[in-house]
C-alpha cells in the first residue's frame, strides 16, 4: 500500500494540482481545505505525511501544525506565500520537517516528500521503494530485493545493508570508517579494506559498466556516494 499523503489548504487549483502529482507518484492522497477538518483527518486516517498551507482560513496553519504536534510526530512540509525567513524559521520551530515557498514546483515538491519520507523512515509505504534512472535500478527496502534492468539481483546481507545505506542518501559522502561503522556497530580496525571489496561486489551486480560506475561512486581519499537521484 502508498503512503497517505494529506494536503491542507484553501486554494482548490493547488489541491488539484498537488493530488495529482502525488498520484502519479504512487501514493494516496486526501484533501481538505480546512484546519479542524484537517486535524480530524490526522487522527482518523494517520496520514504518512501532511502538506501544510499556512494562510488557511479560520484555524491558521500555524496552529494547526501546532495542535497536531500534541498528539502526533507525522512530518509536516509547511507550504506557503510566507517566504520571509523569520517566516520560514517560525515554521520550523513548531515543528515542520520541511518548508516550501509558493509559486513552487509540484515536481520539486514530490521529490521533497520522498526525501522527508526518507530521512523520517517511514518506510511503510510506496516510498519504501526505491527507483534510479527510469527503474533501471529499483531497491524494495521492505521486501530486500534489488533489481537491475527488470532482472533480480542476489545480493548478500551485507550487500544490500550497504546499497541501501548509500542509496537513501544520495550526494552524501561516507567515509570507509562510517560506513563500517554504520555497518558493523563498532569500529573494527581492518573492515575499512572490506568496504572497497564489497563496494566491487555491488558494482559488478548493480552497474552497468562496473568500470564506469554511475551509481556508487568513488570520492578519492575519502570514500564513496551514491551518485544518482532517486526518480521523482
Amino acid at each position: 500500500m502508498g503512503c497517505k499523503i494529506l494536503v491542507i489548504d484553501d486554494e482548490p487549483k493547488i489541491r488539484e494540482v498537488v493530488k495529482a502529482y502525488l498520484v502519479k507518484a504512487g501514493f494516496k492522497v486526501l484533501t481538505t481545505d480546512n484546519g479542524l477538518e484537517a486535524i480530524r483527518l490526522t487522527i482518523t486516517e494517520e496520514p504518512d505525511l501532511i502538506i501544510l498551507d499556512l494562510m488557511l482560513p479560520g484555524l491558521s496553519g500555524e496552529e494547526v501544525c501546532r495542535q497536531i504536534r500534541e498528539f502526533s510526530q507525522v512530518p509536516v512540509i509547511m507550504l506557503t506565500a510566507k517566504s520571509a525567513e523569520g517566516d520560514r524559521i517560525a515554521g520550523l520551530e513548531l515543528g515542520a520537517d520541511d518548508y516550501v515557498c509558493k509559486p513552487f514546483s509540484p515536481r520539486e515538491l514530490v521529490a521533497r516528500v520522498k526525501a522527508v519520507l526518507r530521512r523520517t523512515a517511514r518506510l511503510g509505504c510506496s516510498d519504501a521503494i526505491l527507483r534510479f534512472n527510469r527503474s533501471d535500478l529499483v531497491i524494495d527496502l521492505n521486501g530486500y530485493e534489488v533489481f537491475k534492468a527488470d532482472q533480480p539481483v542476489s545480493l548478500t546481507p551485507t550487500e544490500f545493508k550497504l546499497l541501501t545505506l548509500l542509496a537513501q542518501s544520495p550526494g552524501q559522502v561516507f567515509t570507509r570508517s562510517l560506513l563500517t561503522e554504520r555497518l558493523q556497530g563498532f569500529d573494527y580496525g581492518g573492515y575499512d579494506r572490506t568496504i572497497d571489496v564489497h563496494i566491487k561486489n555491488l558494482r559488478k551486480k548493480i552497474e552497468t559498466d562496473s568500470q564506469n560506475p554511475q551509481y556508487i561512486l568513488t570520492v578519492y581519499g575519502v570514500g564513496y556516494k551514491f551518485g544518482v537521484e532517486p526518480d521523482v
